[in-house]
């Protein structure tokens, strides 16, 4: 199954070729497509560079750019748009993940096991893996987004979903920065998507480090946990 791999990146310079080095390591038919969202640290030139060193093959890396920083979610959505595969999943340029676990969470699918596979940290990594405030930030998500989906998981804010492309294609997803997570996690559970976890190696980075990632997100999300479930459950678009 040909996997499209892709990958929304902000401010990244660091360690941008490195990830795509590490992807290409993978031994799977696939496609990566970089979404760059308006970064203004020198990483739009270093994916220019790499896009016109590349030989033109049809597995070249696909290089888009967005006009302006709208967000992670709104990067993910044009990449889903553009991506070919049976099969779609998202990949942070962090570092933090390590495309080496791509195998593991294609098999459910390859095998008819699932529709869609989330990729938890908490199943395998130790807690010193984490910074204490994102671990617990992610617990409680997880918490309050499965009691307003039913779902049993351990990692919604996982960045390691990986999705049957007709499935996420189906999907009309609206959030632009880090409410995708709760987003897709409450319309996957609306279609009644079959989701299966798979424990996934991490290694959390600081802010110092360059996580994005910050409070506001956080009081973000669960607005939109909330909101978005109820507009699911009471068929307000319907």
């Amino acid at each position: 199954m040909k996997l499209s791999i892709i990958i929304p990146v902000y401010n990244e310079k660091y360690s941008l070729e490195q990830i795509l080095r590490k992807i290409q390591a993978v031994n799977l038919e696939k496609e990566i497509i970089v979404i760059d969202d308006g970064s203004t640290d020198g990483t739009r030139e270093i994916m220019k560079k790499l896009s016109e060193a590349q030989p033109a093959a049809p597995d070249r890396i696909r290089f888009l750019f967005q006009d302006q920083n709208y967000g992670k979610g709104a990067a993910i959505r044009k990449g889903i748009r553009e991506a070919t595969g049976e099969v779609i999943t998202i990949q942070d340029a962090d570092l933090e993940y390590n495309p080496g676990d791509y195998p593991e969470l294609l098999k459910p699918i390859a095998g008819g096991q699932a529709e869609v596979v989330y990729g938890s940290r908490f199943s395998r990594n130790p807690r010193r893996a984490f910074i204490p405030r994102f671990y617990w930030a992610n617990r409680f998500l997880t918490w309050l987004s499965n009691r307003c989906s039913g779902l049993a998981l351990t990692d919604m804010e996982t960045c390691y979903k990986m999705f049957k492309s007709e499935v996420i294609k189906s999907i009309a997803l609206e959030e632009n920065r880090f409410g995708f997570e709760p987003e897709i996690t409450a319309k996957l559970a609306r279609k009644k998507a079959k989701i299966l976890e798979v424990p996934i190696s991490y290694q959390g980075r600081s802010r110092r480090e360059g996580k994005k990632i910050n409070w506001p997100d956080g009081i973000n999300a669960v607005w939109c946990i909330n909101a978005v479930w109820c507009i699911l459950k009471y068929n307000l678009f319907e």
